[in-house]
């Protein structure tokens, strides 16, 4: 039978068709004057260009290092999603799934840092990230960046871990099977719908976190891919290479692209999942 669209619903789908193109056009922009020449782009921004100039893209990867930044940035991302991931896992299970003396203080502490800015801890991290000898690292960086837990990510792992019943642990352990072996075997694979949707936010905010590399990163051999896109816009008062720099841009949007491309189903059923569990 097929399906009657009323007035309301197609207002609404136009509505929604001119937002989504609201938030592609200005990507096809940037593709579009990244196959330009520099004569082409301050003649007419809006013309097409006579012929595509795949050599920004080249130029962009090796003359502006964003090819180098690209891969420090994969190797931020990715150590910090695994040291963090797996922290964010065990420390949902034992604040939802475990009983024990304080766990109540502790979830409200946690809540608490809901209110507290992230940036009065700015200073603190950097004094102590300094007499750690831990600055000018990605290493450091790393440490830095997946130590801090988020409580956004926190609930909405914990949303999953709820629904879980409780009997499978308890069968468990009249086996005995161990606490580790419960969590690893019983707890992560049940809870993978949600640890893949955390794990997808996760890389999204490390891979734009701009503030953090460019605080404690100062050798320009390990900027990452956010922090490059910076100092390369700062060069264009001096050379005005636009077209290079929107190809820059164009790369840096690959991995963010990929990932969501690939996971995009996961992330909107995790995140409402998640909701509902809650």
């Amino acid at each position: 039978m097929k399906e009657k669209h009323t007035f309301i619903d197609i207002i609404w789908r136009i509505i929604l068709y001119l937002w989504g193109i609201t938030i592609l056009f200005p990507l096809v922009w940037v593709l579009y004057e990244a196959l330009k020449t520099n004569q082409e782009f301050f003649k007419d921004i809006w013309k097409l260009p006579e012929t595509l100039q795949w050599v920004n893209f080249k130029n962009a990867w090796t003359e502006y290092n964003f090819g180098g930044s690209l891969l420090n940035t994969l190797y931020y991302v990715g150590g910090s999603m695994v040291i963090g991931l797996f922290f964010t896992t065990i420390n949902a299970y034992a604040l939802t799934r475990l009983q024990f003396r304080g766990r109540k203080l502790i979830w409200g502490l946690i809540m608490m840092s809901l209110f507290l800015p992230g940036i009065n801890a700015l200073v603190p991290q950097y004094v102590l990230m300094r007499d750690l000898h831990l600055t000018n690292s990605l290493t450091g960086l790393i440490l830095l960046s997946s130590l801090g837990e988020s409580v956004f990510y926190l609930l909405l792992l914990s949303g999953f871990m709820k629904s879980i019943p409780k009997e499978l642990e308890e069968s468990a352990m009249i086996d005995g099977a161990s606490l580790f072996k419960i969590f690893f075997k019983i707890i992560v694979p049940l809870a993978t719908p949600g640890i893949v949707t955390v794990a997808i936010f996760k890389f999204i905010g490390f891979y734009n976190n701009f503030l953090g590399p460019f605080i404690y990163l100062s050798d320009p051999s390990k900027y990452t891919i956010a922090v490059q896109m910076y100092e390369a816009n700062k060069l264009m008062q001096y050379s005005a290479d636009w077209v290079t720099l929107f190809a820059g841009v164009m790369i840096a949007m690959v991995p963010s692209v990929i990932i969501f491309i690939l996971f995009q189903r996961s992330i909107i059923e995790g995140a409402t999942l998640g909701g509902i569990k809650n």
